[in-house]
């Protein structure tokens, strides 16, 4: 059973503890300062009409990097929490599961761009008169680009935790609460944390349209690298975009030594195996942390805290009694609950009918699946390639720290550059060539998405277990053997929780890149994307929300007929 105090840095006794906390006070300090001043600068007063500042001057990129990460990182933080919340009630109580998964399904599928149409004037309407409204609508927008992926990680990893580590949870009665500290956190950590970097890196997507609003038909551009790209994609500027993607690697390498870096190498003591193994990360940071005296003592004091938390949310009965004994839902109120929800589908089955039937007639719902399935092959057939290429490249990093170490800050480069700045190459390149849009527009569909499946991959491959390594290197299983028995089923689960964040990416990327514009021309390959782009650009609202309804058929659709009995198979045979 994993230790509450597992969660802080561990003492290392060396010399000169001092020394080291008077030289990290200047790094805190620095940080710190450039907190309070971003903090400040987004809630500062703002008319809406007003043009906020922003110049393509490369001196003004430090600024705008720590405004998008700042952004960025609260992201993050309400990701987390939102990832934890819905795991917990989705893993462990089957009624919940029943309206959570199917609803973040929809929610995953629904473009992101979407949700700022709909929030920004919300948010501004619970600011008036300042700017931590618009602030608040990019930090959402931000949010929807990353929650996801990590809540089905995290939903994955409690799924399946292994069996014996849950026998021992039940012998030591430990509470709901001391349970998902102790024991499901814990084993969920290493895989949660490629997931947060994935979410990290896909968030950068997104930036220049969560930075470049447009509300009541003003253009907003808040000060970041977000803003920046749009302004010099406006002007035409390439030199300014090549400093922009110079400032993004600078930003990605400092988050990853600074933060990621020091949290993968630190999480390595959660890996669910018995005997010692060689595939910890290092870090500079974490080392230097672990030998300062004045952050020992706020590890511990944290440490305490979480403690006294178990004492007042223990059980206050032993394994004996009566109340120990499990407590299945009456089968009359799993029947009610199942007819609630079939209530609700039936009444959004009967105003879909409705709408369809007086907005946009059959013919043109014929029309719009016929096209969402030629986008369901691209989807298919897109992650089917990226599978073949990015599990063995995952398998391979997972399997070896040190590489993991020397390409960690390259593959979230590369998962972080915006794939939209792809796209006029792509123009330029099928005009020339007169290549078919239908083939050659199919694979920017996957550009941005298919580093979910290596993250993923790479966080279930370094999870394996050090003893089930020297197993497989005992029985001398080599070749597709090797392949079979050990290393497809080992990430499987996580492969699985790649997929389907990489194939819901897929279909909201299908908008933007089936119908891709560069100058005066515009490529347009046939699918639900560039339907739903064209309907878009003329306006065409009810054809704009049969679009999107279609598109959030097919994914719920697929998540469950093909992703979720996977999901089934991951938790009930291939898993640790």
């Amino acid at each position: 059973m994993m230790n509450p105090k597992q969660f802080f840095p561990r003492q290392v006794v060396e010399s000169g503890g001092n020394r080291w906390d008077w030289a990290l006070l200047p790094l805190f300090l620095a940080l710190l300062t450039m907190l309070a001043y971003g903090a400040s600068q987004m809630a500062r007063p703002y008319a809406i009409g007003e043009q906020l500042p922003l110049s393509l001057d490369p001196l003004w990129l430090p600024y705008y990097l720590m405004r998008t990460t700042l952004r960025m990182f609260l992201a993050l933080g309400a990701s987390l929490i939102f990832s934890c919340i819905f795991a917990a009630l989705a893993a462990k109580y089957r009624v919940a599961e029943k309206v959570l998964v199917p609803a973040l399904d929809i929610l995953q599928s629904i473009p992101i761009l979407g949700f700022l149409s709909i929030t920004v004037t919300g948010f501004i309407a619970l600011f008036p008169g300042n700017l931590l409204g618009v602030e608040c609508a990019a930090i959402f927008a931000i949010f929807t680009s990353q929650a996801w992926n990590m809540a089905f990680s995290l939903y994955q990893s409690l799924k399946t935790v292994p069996g014996e580590l849950q026998e021992a949870a039940r012998i030591f009665q430990l509470s709901s609460w001391q349970r998902f500290w102790r024991l499901e956190l814990p084993f969920a950590m290493p895989g949660l944390l490629w997931n947060m970097m994935m979410s990290m890196s896909g968030g950068w997507f997104f930036v220049v349209a969560s930075e470049a609003i447009s509300v009541s038909n003003q253009s907003i551009k808040l000060p970041g690298i977000g803003s920046y790209i749009a302004r010099a994609i406006e002007e035409q500027n390439m030199v300014a975009i090549g400093w922009a993607i110079g400032a993004m690697l600078i930003g990605i390498i400092c988050y990853d030594q600074l933060f990621f870096r020091p949290l993968l190498a630190w999480a390595d003591k959660f890996r669910f195996e018995q005997a010692s193994g060689e595939t910890a990360q290092s870090s500079w940071l974490l080392t230097w942390l672990r030998r300062t005296d004045r952050l020992q003592g706020i590890a511990v004091g944290a440490a305490k805290l979480l403690e006294r938390s178990f004492t007042l949310f223990k059980r206050d009965y032993d394994g004996t009694s009566i109340r120990a004994r499990p407590k299945p839902v009456s089968d009359g109120v799993r029947r009610a609950w199942d007819a609630v929800l079939a209530a609700l589908v039936l009444f959004a089955t009967w105003r879909l009918v409705s709408f369809v039937h007086a907005e946009v007639g059959w013919g043109e719902v014929a029309h719009v699946f016929g096209l969402g399935l030629i986008t369901l092959l691209r989807v298919i057939v897109l992650i089917g390639l990226a599978a073949l290429v990015w599990v063995p490249v995952g398998i391979w990093i997972g399997l070896h720290p040190r590489a993991a170490d020397r390409l960690q800050a390259v593959a979230q480069f590369l998962a972080a550059f915006p794939a939209n700045l792809m796209y006029p190459i792509a123009v330029l390149a099928i005009v020339h060539w007169h290549l078919n849009p239908d083939v050659w527009l199919s694979p920017l569909m996957v550009l941005g998405t298919q580093w979910y499946l290596l993250f993923n991959v790479i966080a279930g491959a370094s999870s394996v277990p050090t003893e089930l390594r020297y197993a497989a290197k005992n029985l001398g299983l080599k070749g597709w053997l090797k392949w079979k028995r050990y290393l497809l089923p080992a990430v499987f689960p996580s492969f699985v929780t790649g997929a389907i964040t990489a194939s819901g990416g897929s279909w909201n990327a299908s908008i933007v890149s089936e119908y891709v514009t560069w100058g005066d021309t515009t490529l347009e390959a046939h699918g639900l994307g560039s339907y739903i782009a064209r309907m878009t650009a003329t306006g065409d609202f009810p054809r704009i929300a049969l679009g999107i309804g279609v598109m959030c058929v097919f994914v719920m659709g697929f998540n469950h007929f093909v992703w979720r009995r996977l999901y089934r198979i991951a938790e009930d045979r291939m898993h640790f």
